[in-house]
């Protein structure tokens, strides 16, 4: 556990503390095996050939750790997982990031990689929804669908010559609006079968994006926002709509309910509370914490307080303990 930086009184500390060493010791017998420091000696049986991969290094015939984190192994490879490293992408993460720049036939994002990564026009749906050639006129409407500041959902494709590319082929990758975008520490967001999540109970979409990019926001049946207008191919000269020039009847549709922007901003604050205390963020403890406030009846803003950080320690330390019996 991190140290944690909460204006907590003498009895608050106390109670913190005592859950975080509980949580210590839970995860510690879990993964007593797998967690090593640097110089601690890595079991392995030479004679099937183990390859020696990051953080790993031999001295005197002994594979040892160079990093402290977990041991993982895949076939005959072992390599040391830092619990604490920059995000390190792979084909097929789900990530989200921020359009900072409109290039010639691509976007480029920040996508909290140490690198920028790149978002071809050819490697994303068209607004027409038609698979063809990318022609000059599309080119020259790559604002009209994506501009710098925008918030996209996509997915890695690979490592190219010129940088990390990614790819949004699918509806449900695209533009993100009417939400909150939260960033955490990318080792706490674990890579899972499924990142996309609808809390139907509140209304509410959110995607936990692989890089520590956290979406909350209103829910939407189709993951369609990259569409803006239909570009004619019969005409290039039509123009496409100015999106600030939008009519009352568009801005009454897209207008979210009170009840649905507390939501939002309720889950949002639970995954602030998450990430201050150095929690593995996965959609089960999240919404943990959302019923936590409600059952409370505390408001939005109080979530962020110390009190309640230390109730959710406390809580997650009974619930990996139920957990642990059950099994």
């Amino acid at each position: 556990m991190r140290e944690i930086q909460l204006q907590l009184s003498q009895t608050q500390k106390v109670r913190l503390q005592k859950a975080l060493e509980h949580l210590e010791s839970l995860s510690s017998k879990v993964n007593s095996d797998a967690s090593v420091t640097i110089a601690d000696s890595i079991p392995v049986n030479h004679e099937d050939g183990v390859l020696k991969g990051h953080g790993t290094a031999d001295l005197e015939g002994e594979v040892v750790a160079t990093l402290c984190g977990v041991v993982e192994r895949v076939n005959k490879l072992v390599y040391v997982r830092t619990l604490r490293s920059r995000y390190k992408p792979e084909v097929g993460d789900i990530v989200i990031g921020r359009v900072i720049e409109v290039a010639q036939k691509r976007w480029r994002l920040d996508i909290n990689y140490s690198q920028n990564a790149y978002l071809m026009l050819s490697a994303m749906n068209m607004p027409d929804g038609v698979q063809r050639r990318r022609t000059a006129l599309d080119e020259l409407n790559m604002r009209c669908i994506f501009e710098e500041a925008d918030v996209i959902c996509a997915e890695v494709r690979g490592f190219q010559q010129d940088g990390l590319h990614l790819q949004a082929r699918s509806q449900k990758y695209g533009k993100l609006s009417t939400g909150q975008l939260i960033t955490v520490t990318p080792y706490l967001v674990k890579r899972q079968k499924q990142h996309f999540h609808h809390l139907e109970q509140y209304g509410i979409d959110l995607i936990i994006g692989c890089n520590g990019f956290i979406w909350v926001g209103e829910h939407v049946e189709v993951r369609d926002d990259m569409v803006e207008d239909q570009v004619s191919q019969s005409d290039p000269q039509v123009l496409i709509p100015n999106k600030n020039s939008v009519s009352l009847e568009e801005q009454e549709k897209n207008y979210t309910a009170l009840e649905t922007r507390k939501h939002i901003c309720r889950a949002a604050n639970a995954v602030r509370v998450l990430s201050t205390l150095g929690f593995i963020i996965t959609l089960e403890i999240i919404k943990g914490v959302i019923d936590l406030s409600l059952s409370m009846n505390l408001d939005i803003h109080d979530m962020l307080g110390s009190e309640f950080c230390v109730l959710v320690a406390e809580k997650e330390a009974e619930r990996r303990s139920s957990n642990k019996k059950k099994r």
